[in-house]
């Protein structure tokens, strides 16, 4: 059997992304390992097991190539609307569907997240 564990995202700049999920998303520092080549940061949500694991390679000075951008991250907002409002005024939101209840933000490195409504989102999809 296998559970979650986390989702890894690099980054390049550290500081930039580490205040970009508090501010956008409200995700705190739960650990960190510090090495001569890189840091890895794990964020929480302070409510699940779950954490998004960001990789800083400190001799990287090139963008990541993301592809295609067919992955994301997906989160559900306790207050939706307020979130969108949130997202919507700092300019992050960069893809809507309204009417699926959805829409995505991005982070400074390029990676989307799903923001949610609820759970009758994924029950609606897997009918």
């Amino acid at each position: 059997m296998f559970t979650f564990n986390h989702f890894n995202f690099n980054v390049k700049d550290l500081d930039r992304s580490l205040k970009f999920y508090h501010d956008a998303l409200g995700l705190t520092e739960v650990s960190r390992k510090d090495n001569p080549e890189f840091t890895i940061v794990f964020l929480g949500d302070g409510k699940t097991g779950f954490r998004l694991e960001l990789t800083f390679l400190k001799n990287r000075t090139e963008a990541y190539d993301l592809g295609e951008q067919e992955y994301h991250l997906a989160m559900t907002a306790d207050d939706y609307e307020k979130a969108h409002e949130l997202h919507r005024k700092n300019g992050w939101i960069c893809f809507e569907n309204p009417g699926m209840g959805i829409y995505f933000i991005e982070d400074p490195d390029g990676y989307w997240i799903e923001i949610v409504r609820d759970g009758s989102y994924m029950q609606a999809r897997t009918k």
